[in-house]
């Protein structure tokens, strides 16, 4: 039997760290997006230093774990002098490594929308980016609501990694209980529900607007 009294006795630290993985999971989601977008733009452009250097962030990055990209920062920034919390450099970590899937994801959108689209519009007057931005992003964005929708559930789930890095999430916190009451199978039982709380709302959400965009179509 489950104790219980292990979530109710620290549920101020549970919830603390909690809302620390919402609040690393939104920017990282955020941040994430937007890189993985520009990357993923440098990657199907027709300028060769760009598409070369988004080539090799994506291949590099994604073949990696995800603990090292957060070693660069905790452990190599503050060789050059830069010192940053835990929290930021795993939130920093959990950007720069989902940016490299996101990235993919959105190529293939892009590459799936009719090419003779952005030959009409460029032809009509629109820049690289404007078609980029009205035509083709719109389109690749209902393509690649599934692929994105697991990438930023993977991403809640990889916050995982702040707590290596004394980042406050809820891992940190749920190791803090555990060294504490030594109930270990239970402190990681109510570390995995609240994980699912956070996880199971965003993968009905994804269902649903992948089925409204569905009928749009």
């Amino acid at each position: 039997m489950l104790d219980f009294s292990i979530f109710t006795d620290y549920f101020d630290i549970y919830m603390k760290g909690f809302f620390n993985t919402i609040i690393a999971s939104v920017i990282a989601l955020i941040g994430s997006f937007v890189l993985g977008t520009i990357i993923a733009i440098f990657r199907i452009g027709s300028v060769k230093p760009l598409k070369w250097l988004g080539t090799a962030y994506v291949e590099f990055i994604r073949n990696i774990p995800l603990l090292l990209v957060v070693f660069v920062f905790f452990y190599g920034l503050p060789s050059m002098g830069i010192t940053l919390s835990g929290f930021v450099c795993g939130t920093l970590g959990l950007t720069v490594y989902t940016a490299s899937f996101i990235a993919e994801a959105i190529r293939a959108g892009i590459m799936s929308v009719p090419k003779g689209q952005s030959e009409a519009a460029q032809s009509s007057g629109l820049t690289y980016l404007q078609t980029m931005w009205h035509i083709v992003l719109p389109q690749a964005i209902k393509i690649v609501i599934p692929p994105l929708s697991n990438q930023f559930i993977n991403l809640v789930k990889n916050s995982s990694v702040l707590g290596v890095f004394a980042g406050f999430d809820l891992m940190y916190f749920g190791d803090q209980v555990a060294s504490e009451t030594f109930a270990t199978f239970d402190t990681y039982i109510f570390v995995a529900v609240l994980y699912l709380v956070l996880t199971l709302p965003l993968s009905y959400m994804a269902l649903r607007l992948e089925r409204k965009l569905a009928r749009t179509d």
